[in-house]
């Protein structure tokens, strides 16, 4: 179909050929490759469409594999061998970590130590508590967004772990954070990961990350992961450990019913959000 506009002979309507949607979509992709992230907003003025047709085209070229679907936008699909910025990865999933961080703040009980992992939904996990009625919980972690954010509480103790500054994920690690980590103990960890491969386990980018995650499941009496499921099936650099280290996941109702099967094979709990 043409898109009309008025002509300036006569007031009459002239034709104003659209691209095709095929057109557009690969049009997308490239404007992606040279700039990262594209916004709804901007695609809106670009192609002089309506949101309702962007968010279409973003939402079918997701399905296809060709990019990731963000809060207001979309990005390049991630390479799970690589790292982001935090604030590329908080743009992700969003609905669906609201609902995974909603499942693990009911899995905690008052009066416990638990520790939450650096990451997109731990983080949110965080917001979750800090809406919450829970009393006399003791919370560790390395992540100082995560602190920030349950710094104020008065109901809420918070450990946090030294260590050398991750500037991508705001996270403390290193041989101190493994040191003051090995002298604590918790109830339960929930931990965020970027790759979950049912055969080869738990794996983040970061090798300092990987070891102070896998004290941090060794501490605790129970470990949970809190993943999308864009994260299963990955594998990325480091490895954390076997995902019979763990006893449970709580991922979104995307997750491939293979891998969930999988995971449950090993003895795991799957949650599905």
């Amino acid at each position: 179909m043409a898109k009309l506009t008025k002509a300036a002979n006569g007031g009459r309507a002239a034709k104003v050929p659209q691209l095709l949607i095929e057109e557009r979509r690969r049009k997308i992709l490239e404007m992606l490759s040279a700039q990262e992230r594209v916004t709804v907003g901007g695609l809106v003025e670009a192609f002089g469409i309506s949101a309702v047709t962007i968010r279409g085209d973003l939402d079918a070229l997701d399905e296809q594999g060709a990019l990731v679907r963000s809060h207001g936008g979309a990005v390049k699909r991630l390479n799970p061998l690589q790292d982001y910025p935090l604030q590329v990865k908080e743009t992700l999933h969003h609905a669906a970590k609201v609902r995974i961080a909603q499942a693990a703040a009911r899995l905690i009980r008052v009066d416990q130590r638990i520790i939450l992992d650096s990451g997109t939904t731990t983080a949110e996990t965080a917001r979750q508590i800090k809406g919450s009625k829970l009393t006399a919980l003791t919370v560790i972690t390395n992540a100082l967004n995560i602190a920030m954010e349950l710094a104020n509480l008065p109901d809420v103790s918070v450990i946090m772990l030294g260590g050398m500054l991750r500037q991508m994920s705001y996270s403390l690690v290193g041989p101190h954070a493994e040191q003051i980590l090995g002298e604590l103990n918790a109830d339960h960890v929930f931990l965020g990961v970027d790759g979950l491969d049912p055969e080869l386990g738990l794996s983040t980018p970061d090798v300092f990350e990987a070891k102070l995650n896998a004290l941090m499941i060794r501490v605790a009496r129970q470990a949970t992961v809190v993943a999308d499921s864009s994260k299963l099936g990955q594998r990325s650099l480091s490895v954390i450990g076997r995902v019979e280290n763990v006893h449970r996941v709580i991922t979104d109702n995307k997750a491939a019913p293979d891998l969930v099967e999988a995971l449950r094979a090993r003895g795991v709990e799957v949650i599905l959000v």
